[in-house]
């Protein structure tokens, strides 16, 4: 694909925003949303194993019930949720980094309800900062947000209405500046049916708990894409946003109002967004496929840069290191292409089913096939398999890091390794 002078100025300029915002460390001991610093997946830490066994554990702790919501820490401590797939019990759980001991859990009793197969009551990823851990669950009835203190008392709590969803809820918050901000995008009503005030984007004041914004955001399907901060070279941050029904879209975090929208998608978004390069990346797709990458250029004005197709990956986020866009799809398949242009360097079949996301930290990807198995690969323009470690439980969740080790959650264990 051949770039106008004008793109090629324009990339430059966003290449070294997006390096500042992308992959600036809060600090080597934080991971503190779903998929670390800015939803990029791209860690910090350079040393980490690649190979290993369950002698080489730091520790593996039993949790209560069952979940895929991911491990966020916070200096030494690790919190994640957990549930019971009988009962919808979900649990909230405090670890610490050195020994895996429990410091605190609070249980909050539900009522079962219908859900995907493939999830579970306790599939969204907690968000932290230095004085709070932020949560998320859902009902048919009620959406519960809540804010715990790092000792495990509730500091405020919201039911934000029903969640319209037969797969169930599993969205996650993240913390910008002194807001939290919850995407809810529910699938349409049907065209006689009532309309859904609870399905919108909400922002609270992450201390007092009041809601500053909440902007109504209807989707023709529920949305899982959690958002992330895009900072143009001029002008203020931005939220970014995916729906099926808004494409990738634009709103200014502290009012919820729309800056932009591009109608680049046609199924469902479960994946989010990432920015690379002067580039926003988001896919698209459904259980019976015609999955898609989008590459979506913010300015000078939002247009489609490129689309890539083939073995796109439907739940899976993609991830980026030094020009190089990782795409792992669900089947296994491992694409490696250029993210100025889309051009493909590699494609490889590494085997297994996968539902969690890759993550880069060093030069090793990391991914969790749904058997349970860490797959490692070189994150470099030629493909080369470095490890596959079995966990000994199946998993759909997506690994953490901080401090130089690697958490591994499995369906109802959590692993600590590296960091010796």
């Amino acid at each position: 694909m051949e770039m106008s002078s004008q793109r090629i100025i324009w990339t430059t300029a966003l290449f070294l925003v997006g390096t500042v915002v992308i992959l600036q460390p809060l600090n080597a001991n934080d991971w503190t949303r779903f998929r670390g610093p800015n939803g990029s997946g791209v860690a910090a830490t350079t040393e980490l194993p690649t190979e290993w066994t369950e002698a080489d554990y730091n520790w593996r702790v039993e949790l209560p019930g069952e979940g895929h919501s991911c491990p966020v820490i916070w200096d030494d401590q690790v919190f994640l949720l957990s549930a019971s797939r009988e009962t919808a019990t979900r649990y909230v759980i405090c670890l610490g980094t050195e020994t895996g001991e429990e410091r605190w859990r609070r249980e909050f009793t539900s009522d079962s309800h219908k859900i995907h197969a493939r999830n579970t009551f306790a599939s969204a990823t907690p968000a932290v900062d230095a004085d709070q851990v932020y949560v998320a669950w859902s009902t048919p009835e009620k959406t519960s947000f809540i804010a715990f203190d790092h000792t495990g008392e509730i500091q405020w709590e919201h039911d934000l209405g029903p969640f319209a969803s037969s797969h169930g809820f599993g969205t996650s918050p993240i913390v910008f500046k002194d807001l939290v901000i919850l995407c809810l995008q529910q699938r349409k009503p049907d065209r006689n049916g009532p309309r859904i005030p609870s399905s919108s984007i909400v922002a609270v004041d992450r201390k007092s708990g009041e809601i500053r914004w909440q902007t109504e955001r209807l989707s023709e399907v529920v949305s899982y894409a959690v958002p992330c901060i895009y900072t143009p070279p001029t002008g203020d941050p931005e939220l970014i946003c995916m729906s099926t029904a808004h494409g990738m879209f634009s709103l200014d975090p502290q009012s919820g109002e729309e800056n932009w929208a591009i109608e680049v998608f046609d199924k469902r978004t479960v994946s989010s967004p990432i920015i690379v390069d002067g580039l926003i990346f988001g896919t698209t797709g459904s259980g019976g496929g015609g999955n898609y990458v989008v590459a979506v250029q913010p300015e000078p004005r939002p247009e489609l840069a490129y689309e890539i197709k083939r073995q796109a990956p439907y739940v899976p986020c993609p991830v980026a290191k030094d020009g190089l866009l990782f795409l792992w799809s669900d089947k296994g398949i491992v694409t490696c292409v250029r993210t100025e242009t889309g051009e493909q360097i590699w494609q490889q079949r590494v085997g297994g089913n996968y539902s969690g996301s890759p993550i880069i930290a060093g030069d090793h990807l990391y991914c969790i096939d749904e058997d349970g198995v860490v797959v490692v690969l070189a994150a470099a323009d030629e493909f080369k398999l470095l490890g596959k470690n079995p966990l000994g439980e199946g998993s759909r969740s997506t690994p953490a890091v901080a401090d130089h080790r690697l958490y591994l959650r499995t369906y109802s264990h959590l692993v600590s390794i590296g960091g010796k």
